[in-house]
């Protein structure tokens, strides 16, 4: 009977040993470095507003308040910067979430937006949402109240009101504002606006800095 050598044995135990310590390593370093798996948020994109084209390889995801001044600045003065250099040339896609939490009237906006969404999809939601912050008040302010949603909704293309109504007067769309609400606990936010690079929360929501983050993800 041939025996497997002792010293063998133990060198052999020893470099399966140091293997699996290194792929260990490896793992621990992948996971906690910038942009590894570990700060890595996922969301249902389902049924959310987007602005872009489908195919796009970039997929950014805002946290948005229709209530929240940051959020109106953000649109007025970084998104179309981003819309021009990476939306409309197809380099990334940008999908819009809820997180009204400033007053219970972000949340009446929030569903009117939503609203208008089941009607005209994504190009309505986004003249709508662009309506709702340049008609944004003080935000100790309830300004956002039905009548006044209601007159901006017949600024809509072709949204028709009489639904438009039903569906606010009768919170149509607030299982899918909880929902959004739900999305935002999941992946810790605490501030709008919240803007995600492929799952990666970018803490200065600059042009420069998102920018940067949707270059880095296109190489």
């Amino acid at each position: 009977m041939t025996r497997l050598n002792a010293n063998s044995s133990n060198r052999n135990i020893l470099l399966i040993g140091t293997v699996i310590a290194v792929v260990l390593i490896g793992l621990v370093v992948f996971a906690v470095r910038p942009g590894g798996s570990a700060n890595t948020k996922s969301f249902n994109l389902d049924g959310q507003p987007m602005l872009g084209q489908a195919s796009a390889k970039v997929t950014m995801v805002v946290f948005e308040d229709f209530k929240c001044p940051n959020c109106k600045n953000f649109e007025a003065t970084i998104m179309p910067t981003l819309q021009s250099k990476y939306i409309d040339t197809g380099k990334a896609k940008l999908y819009k979430i809820n997180f009204p939490f400033i007053g219970p009237d972000s949340t009446t906006a929030a569903e009117a937006a939503e609203c208008v969404y089941l009607q005209k999809g994504d190009a309505g939601y986004n003249q709508y949402a662009t309506l709702l912050f340049r008609a944004q008040k003080d935000e100790n302010t309830q300004w956002a109240t039905k009548p006044v949603l209601e007159d901006l909704g017949t600024y809509v293309d072709g949204l028709d009101a009489a639904k438009f109504k039903d569906c606010l007067d009768n919170d149509r769309t607030k299982p899918q504002v909880d929902a959004d609400n739900a999305q935002a606990t999941k992946a810790g936010v605490n501030a709008t606006p919240s803007v995600f690079v492929n799952g990666q929360l970018i803490q200065d929501y600059s042009a420069e800095k998102v920018g940067a983050a949707i270059d880095k993800a296109l190489q």
